[in-house]
């Protein structure tokens, strides 16, 4: 169990700086006039594959017993359902796969606000 506590430590960091690179690409992106092209999409897949793992692994440590680490265990699980449910919700409902400049902008900010997640996620462990 040790081991699927540190990849999932080292797994949030990976989350967090991915999708801070991720939301100040699309925002640039969107400063440029730039609507949202395969390259951008296919990143937006990797950043939700990386939080479905995380969630994998993190379902795994709390049938494991290993929750209690965490200071606040009700609002890690709260953050990491969110940020599970937000990204397709914004593609999928809210912009309905809208590819122009305003969905760039749209989803460079929705990244940027999922980095912001990321962040108090791993606030939320006890060091």
């Amino acid at each position: 169990m040790d081991a699927v506590t540190t990849i999932h430590s080292l797994l949030s960091n990976t989350i967090w700086l991915f999708f801070l690179v991720l939301g100040v690409w699309g925002v640039f992106r969107a400063i440029r006039q730039q609507g949202v092209d395969g390259s951008y999409l296919g990143a937006l897949v990797i950043g939700q594959g990386l939080y479905i793992v995380q969630g994998l692994l993190g379902g795994i440590l709390w049938i494991g017993g290993l929750l209690p680490v965490v200071a606040r265990p009700f609002m890690h699980i709260l953050y990491g359902a969110f940020a599970l449910v937000f990204l397709p919700f914004v593609y999928l409902v809210w912009l309905r796969g809208d590819d122009s400049n305003r969905g760039q902008w749209v989803l460079g900010l929705a990244t940027l606000f999922l980095f912001g997640i990321a962040l108090r996620a791993v606030g939320t462990v006890t060091p």
